[in-house]
């Protein structure tokens, strides 16, 4: 039993969903067939349907004690979106009554002038437009003091047809993956299957902690990670948090996290203690691509939340502590047809699948042909912290396949097609212990992307950002390789020594993306530049990939973006990590002269009364008060001139206005520069000041508070 509500997980899970199950109970007969047949099949939706559909879902929502309904879409903030509407209508003699049309559930109008769009809409083109999801189903989402309101899943798109949203290109890349992954199923006889779905599962990183702590840090609140920080006595490096003793105020925050979860029908399954202290993971079961996305939304959405209801600030920030671990958020990703076929799950003979083998090898091609693609979708401001370093993914583009699958592909490449050796029991040496199956890869926690039994797992994407784009990318990608497999075999005499033939010359081709040692050490930086792999060090540096030649081809072949769809969003990555940066520096500045500098003075102020005092009682030596007094003055003179500096630098950095990457450039290369110097004078005075002055939580009350 679940201790908030006293029901059961299975009484409470989906309860504030319009599912299946509540289509098939309120919908007629006729109605729920044809909305199935849309979803499943991608028959066109008509106005009748929709009345009939809007009609139930408005009496169930208000049934729930919803009152409004909003149309929940993803602009290209990376977070979601909605104006509220309430149900009522008036009636010719004024009654209200309560009322929600097909048209009003199929499309919203909102103003599209805000958002960003990278020049496809100016400030006076306001009109946008919603268009409903059915294949994510609507849900009520409830606020602390009660009130419901009915989500309804939406795309968002400019009054000329552009995405304005995350979601559109998903969908749209997820339509081109299975039209492409159809078409090799029936080369391989494959007549029943309709539909080939993305799965996706999200497992998210996040730190807590106390609200009130959080609430004195600015930094916190404004960039969502320190800016100063000095490392307190005790890190991370006793490895004791990973897995430990969750603490029970965090076992509470995450018993109501699940149940929250659960009534949205998001299936939280996995929860743990992360490397560092007071960070966590969350993890849910797998499910198609377009709802993991809505779901890991609402999971970001939920967590914030609940952790503010439990006194606490739950951070998302890819690196929230310099000198720690940072969150990230690995998205395990796989294709499964309609009728439930995982595509990526090689079997007892993997060696005899050529079904697998193909699917396999064309997701092995995509990553090395498009890598940097893949490398610029999961890059930020903040990931810019963690990729490279001993603690995420390096920057380089790899895929791990432990050694069993390494070495059929090896076999395939020279023609030599049979079993590998198999792992057996696994057995540890204890005879009161069981005896379980040796998986067939080992788990390689430095590579980027792994394979991991049955799926791929992407581990570079960004804690704080939505998966959309990390799926979009790898969707396209791997359509892309499919189109092309699927014309070869559909042009050849005979299937099967075409199919040959790819696979061998497919491996030989792309095996250098292969890597299963370690992605941390100096060697594998070396050992990729001779295999030619591309090392991109920070976003700045990944985003001109996106209107690459090759960035354009794959994306407007597929009817993923269009080529103005891609120039907008160029100028939004760079719009996004100018202001990130711009307000990181504004924050430090702030903090320096408000808040460090004034409780610096007093310090410096009550030990020169300290050396006069003690100096007027004579036979006595101020040594000490001295000795520190001269090292926190030297200290506060740098500091002083390095705020001056990064004052100025950030001043030029704004007037580059005509050249967005310039300006990008300019921030990377010299803004976060000062901001990286000035910090570290303001760590070292830290460590010299009174706690007492010290003027805002420091990283032991921060990350051993709770």
């Amino acid at each position: 039993m679940n201790h908030c509500c006293g029901k059961s997980i299975t009484e409470v899970f989906g309860i504030n969903v319009f599912n299946d199950s509540v289509m098939k109970q309120r919908l007629p007969k006729d109605t729920y067939k044809a909305l199935k047949r849309t979803i499943e099949e991608g028959e066109e939706l008509t106005l009748g349907i929709a009345e009939v559909v809007a009609n139930a879902m408005k009496d169930w929502a208000i049934e729930k004690g919803a009152t409004h309904y909003t149309h929940w879409f993803q602009p290209m903030t990376g977070m979601t979106a909605g104006k509220h509407d309430s149900f009522i209508a008036l009636t010719d003699d004024g009654r209200a009554i309560m009322e929600f049309s097909g048209k009003e559930l199929i499309k919203g109008e909102p103003d599209a002038s805000s958002f960003p769009s990278g020049g496809l809409r100016a400030t006076f083109e306001a009109r946008g437009y919603t268009a409903w999801d059915c294949t994510s189903p609507a849900f009520l989402k409830e606020d602390t003091a009660g009130n419901k309101t009915l989500c309804i899943p939406t795309a968002f798109c400019s009054y000329t047809g552009e995405a304005l949203d995350t979601k559109t290109p998903l969908l749209r890349s997820m339509e081109a993956l299975s039209k492409q992954a159809i078409r090799i199923l029936r080369l391989f006889g494959n007549t029943t299957a309709k539909k080939v779905l993305t799965t996706v599962g999200a497992e998210q990183e996040y730190f807590l902690v106390d609200k009130n702590l959080y609430q004195q840090r600015k930094d916190l609140i404004f960039a969502g990670r320190s800016l100063f920080g000095a490392m307190p006595p005790k890190g991370q490096e006793l490895e004791d948090h990973y897995f430990g003793n969750i603490p029970d105020r965090i076992s509470a925050f995450m018993a109501e996290l699940d149940y929250e979860l659960w009534k949205l029908g998001v299936s939280a399954k996995t929860k743990h203690n992360e490397v560092a202290p007071a960070q966590y993971e969350i993890a849910p079961i797998f499910t198609t691509g377009n709802v993991a996305t809505d779901h890991n939304q609402l999971v970001m959405e939920t967590l914030k939340s609940v952790a503010h209801r439990h006194g606490l600030a739950c951070l998302l920030h890819e690196k929230p502590f310099a000198g720690m671990n940072g969150s990230g958020k690995h998205n395990n990703w796989s294709m499964c047809t309609n009728d439930g076929q995982n595509l990526l799950d090689p079997g007892k003979t993997p060696h005899e699948n050529a079904q697998f083998l193909v699917f396999f090898v064309a997701v092995i091609q995509a990553v090395d042909e498009y890598a940097e693609l893949l490398r610029l979708f999961a890059a930020n401001a903040g990931n810019d912290h963690r990729l490279g370093a001993n603690e995420a993914p390096p920057a380089i583009i790899s895929i791990f396949l432990g050694e069993q699958l390494t070495e059929i592909l090896e076999h395939v490449e020279y023609g030599k097609v049979r079993a590998c050796k198999q792992n057996g029991d696994l057995k540890i040496g204890v005879s009161t212990l069981p005896r379980f199956p040796q998986d067939a890869t080992d788990r390689n926690r430095t590579s980027p992307f792994a394979f991991t039994g049955n799926r791929f797992e992407f581990r570079m994407v960004p804690s704080s950002c939505s998966i959309a784009g990390p799926n979009i990318a790898l969707n396209t990608v791997v359509a892309d390789v499919l189109c092309r497999i699927a014309d070869r075999l559909e042009k050849a005499k005979d299937v099967h020594k075409e199919v040959q033939a790819f696979l061998q010359e497919s491996i030989k081709n792309h095996k250098r993306i292969i890597f299963n040692g370690n992605g941390y050490s100096k060697e594998w930086v070396e050992e990729a530049k001779k295999r030619g792999l591309p090392l991109i060090k920070n976003t700045v540096e990944a985003i001109p990939y996106l209107l690459s030649d090759k960035s354009i081809q794959v994306f407007t072949k597929h009817g993923v973006f269009s080529k103005t769809e891609l120039f907008a969003r160029y100028e939004i990555l760079l719009e996004d990590y100018v202001k990130q940066v711009h307000i990181e520096a504004v924050t430090m500045i702030h903090m320096t002269k408000k808040q460090m500098i004034p409780a610096i003075i007093r310090y410096t102020t009550e030990l020169a009364r300290s050396i006069t005092e003690v100096t007027k009682i004579g036979g006595i030596s101020p040594a000490v008060q001295t000795k520190l007094l001269s090292q926190l003055t030297k200290l506060l003179e740098r500091f002083d001139k390095e705020l001056d500096i990064l004052e100025q630098t950030l001043y030029q950095a704004d007037a580059i206005s005509d050249n967005r990457y310039e300006q990008a450039c300019y921030y990377r290369d010299h803004v976060f520069t000062a901001m990286q110097i000035l910090r570290k004078t303001g760590d070292e005075l830290e460590m010299v000041v009174a706690e007492d002055l010290w003027p805002f939580p420091t990283y032991s009350d921060l990350l051993f508070g709770i």
